[in-house]
């Protein structure tokens, strides 16, 4: 056998391994959730037994007729669990020690937020998606520390490629004609190309889950922008490929920049150690005005519109609860350290003018425990703005956001930790988290970021499609979902599926009136 088929059979073997995680997602969060209720005290002693019986005894019965579905669907990864640490027994009378233990930053995983990334051997970069969002990284990939280049481009406008190029040379980065690649496949190549070390991934977002599994398999560090995939399937796409990169040993930075804020960074540990105490709910906003938008022209295929108005576009960006939201219910979920139970929401359209996604949604996240999470999303002119983040603890409440004014108060107002931004300003962290990419990659500190992504997002799609449908979608539902966004094919010319102003509908219309 040769080393090239070893490296194969290695790679095909995790992602068979991811998918036969799936089939013990059940009995593992079921057990986490009985192992919680003892240690407060909530199961009795001689109910353990039994409890655990019948639980592994249903959880397999119900895994075991979903098999055949999870194999031939190839559902890769299904439901792997959010990487919770597991749940103890802190003493045989099921109470646990009231004291927490505390953690040093470092412990927790904080970076270091150094102002400019260690210099070291060339990095050189490609670019996949050249539009104002590519276009940043990729200056910013540049401002991140010395030795860094982007070598290659890649997108399906040329006019978007074209201006992007402009703008890196400007800041004396030149890009060579035989290393601009344009076509839907074209981000193949550059993940043929062995001087290049980093693939900065900003297309829209549907194209994201094949493009991420591309550049691992070639090997490469990745940027990746938020969010990771519009729909379960790609989702898992997503968390496959995520564990290949961790047995390569590869750098992956994800475009969720809170993550990249020091102010964000001190509040967790804070919360952490207890400050708030036990955690009881989160909430989440991102409710601004209206977004950009464009008419389709009478030159523009359907493909070409659908692209260059994506943000507006289900299929492409996932609706803005995805690609904006997914900020703030991202920092609730890391806060929280827990992943929703089920989701039930709302949400319409009302006053955008293209594409076919809603302007608002409300979202209640039911979790183990009965803790609660809310996470609304709005985009209307003339509406009030809230772009935040709250956790609530049974002590007090961690009020976020990236206005450089995060704090902790109990629930009478008094600051219990306010982030000191006089001695300690906080970085752009647009650039942040491309210093954090080189200073990984250089200094073999391995991040990767892909999975906890994907998990925030996968709980944005389960609130977007609770909204869609007027019913309580829950996580097994999500996680097993073979839900797809998008056509099959591409290429710049029809797009019969697509219906321009139609917005999902929940429910049914009421009974003619008498």
């Amino acid at each position: 056998m040769s080393f090239l088929q070893q490296q194969n059979n290695s790679k095909d073997s995790i992602y068979k391994v991811v998918t036969l995680a799936g089939l013990l997602y059940q009995i593992h969060y079921r057990i986490r959730k009985l192992m919680i209720n003892i240690r407060k005290g909530r199961t009795g002693k001689q109910k353990i037994s039994l409890h655990l019986g019948r639980l592994l005894l249903n959880t397999l019965y119900k895994t075991m007729k979903r098999r055949d579905f999870l194999a031939s669907s190839a559902l890769i990864g299904a439901g792997i669990p959010l990487g919770l640490a597991p749940v103890g027994l802190t003493s045989c009378s099921g109470k646990e020690n009231s004291s927490v233990p505390q953690r040093s930053p470092e412990e927790l995983g904080m970076y270091s937020f150094v102002d400019i990334a260690p210099d070291g051997k060339p990095l050189k970069a490609a670019l996949v998606g050249c539009g104002d969002r590519g276009t940043g990284a990729a200056v910013q990939f540049l401002q991140s520390g010395p030795n860094v280049s982007i070598v290659a481009l890649v997108d399906v406008l040329a006019d978007r490629m074209n201006g992007c190029r402009e703008i890196l040379k400007e800041r004396n980065n030149v890009v060579n004609d035989e290393n601009c690649f344009l076509g839907f496949d074209a981000y193949r190549k550059v993940m043929n190309m062995n001087d290049v070390d980093v693939v900065l991934l900003c297309t829209p977002t549907h194209f994201r889950p094949e493009q991420f599994k591309a550049a691992i398999d070639a090997g490469k560090h990745v940027f990746m922008e938020k969010p990771c995939a519009v729909d379960p399937v790609g989702i898992r796409t997503v968390i496959a490929a995520s564990k290949v990169a961790n047995s390569k040993g590869l750098t992956v930075i994800t475009g969720n920049q809170r993550r990249h804020r020091r102010d964000y960074w001190e509040a967790l540990v804070q919360v952490r150690n207890g400050i708030i105490g036990d955690l009881v709910s989160g909430t989440a906003h991102w409710d601004q005005g209206a977004w950009w938008n464009k008419r389709k022209r009478p030159e523009w295929s359907d493909m070409e519109y659908c692209i260059r108005n994506w943000f507006n576009i289900k299929w492409l960006s996932g609706d803005h609860i995805l690609d904006q939201a997914i900020h703030n219910i991202d920092i609730t979920t890391w806060f929280m350290d827990d992943r929703p139970v089920n989701a039930v929401g709302f949400g319409g359209r009302a006053q955008r003018l293209t594409g076919d996604i809603y302007d608002f949604f409300s979202v209640d996240y039911t979790y183990g425990n009965n803790k609660r999470m809310l996470a609304t999303a709005r985009q209307i002119d003339g509406c009030d703005g809230n772009v935040s983040e709250q956790v609530y603890g049974a002590k007090g409440v961690a009020l976020l956001n990236d206005r450089n004014d995060i704090k902790i108060v109990d629930y009478n107002g008094n600051v219990l930790w306010q982030y000191d931004y006089a001695s300690k300003p906080v970085k752009d962290p647009y650039i942040q988290e491309h210093i954090h990419l080189v200073e990984s990659i250089r200094l073999n500190k391995k991040i990767n970021q892909a999975e906890d992504l994907a998990y925030s997002t996968q709980i944005a799609i389960m609130g977007r499609e609770a909204a869609y449908t007027g019913k309580p979608i829950s996580w097994d539902e999500i996680m097993a979902s073979s839900l797809r966004y998008g056509p099959e094919t591409y290429a710049m010319g029809p797009l019969p599926d697509y219906h321009e102003g139609v917005a999902p509908v929940p429910g049914k219309a009421p009974a003619a009136p008498m």
